[in-house]
C-alpha cells in the first residue's frame, strides 16, 4: 500500500474538490446565469470522476486484500490507479480484484443517486459520465471478468503486468 500513499492524497483532493463543487451547485442552482451553469457541469463531471476513482479503489482494495500484486503507475497523471501483476497474481486474485471494483461501483452509485436531480445540470452532467462510465465497464471489463471465472486465462498487457502463468 505504501506505493499509494501519494494516489490517496490525489484522491482525496479530488472527492474535496467535488464535494465543494456540489456545495456550490446548490447554492448557485435558483440563481441561474452562466457561472451556475458551469458550477453545476463541473460538479456533475466531478462526481463522475469521484465515482470512478471510488471503482478504482475497490479494485485495488480488493486485489491487496486476497494477496494480488499490484504496482501503482509512474506518474499520479495515470488514468488508472494501479496495474495488477497477473504473473505474481492467481486467478482468485485477479477475481477479487474485479468484483472490488464492481462492488465499490455499486456504493458509490448510492450517494450519487441522493445527490443527483435531473431538474439541474449537474444532475444530468453526472448521470450522463456516471452512465457512459458504468457503460465502459459493461464492454471492457465485465467479459474479461465472466472469461477468467469461466476458466479463461488471465488477459495480459495494458493495465495488466507481467505474462499470465498458466494454471
Amino acid at each position: 500500500m505504501r506505493g499509494f500513499y501519494r494516489f490517496l492524497a490525489r484522491d482525496l483532493i479530488v472527492l474535496g474538490v467535488t464535494i465543494g463543487l456540489v456545495l456550490a451547485d446548490a447554492e448557485l442552482r435558483d440563481a441561474g446565469g452562466p457561472i451556475a451553469i458551469i458550477v453545476g457541469v463541473l460538479a456533475g463531471a466531478m462526481a463522475a470522476v469521484a465515482a470512478f476513482l471510488v471503482h478504482e479503489w475497490g479494485h485495488l482494495l480488493a486485489s491487496l486484500g486476497s494477496g494480488g500484486i499490484a504496482h501503482p503507475p509512474p506518474s499520479l497523471s495515470a488514468i488508472f490507479l494501479f496495474h495488477f501483476d497477473v504473473e505474481k497474481s492467481t486467478r482468485r486474485q485477479f477475481l477479487a480484484m474485479s468484483y472490488g471494483g464492481y462492488a465499490a461501483t455499486a456504493l458509490a452509485v448510492i450517494p450519487l443517486a441522493m445527490w443527483i436531480d435531473l431538474g439541474h445540470v449537474s444532475g444530468m452532467t453526472g448521470l450522463l459520465l456516471s452512465v457512459l462510465g458504468i457503460g465502459a465497464t459493461l464492454v471492457l471489463e465485465i467479459p474479461t471478468t465472466m472469461r477468467v471465472a469461466r476458466g479463461g486465462k488471465l488477459p495480459s498487457g495494458g493495465v495488466y503486468e507481467g505474462q499470465p502463468v498458466s494454471e
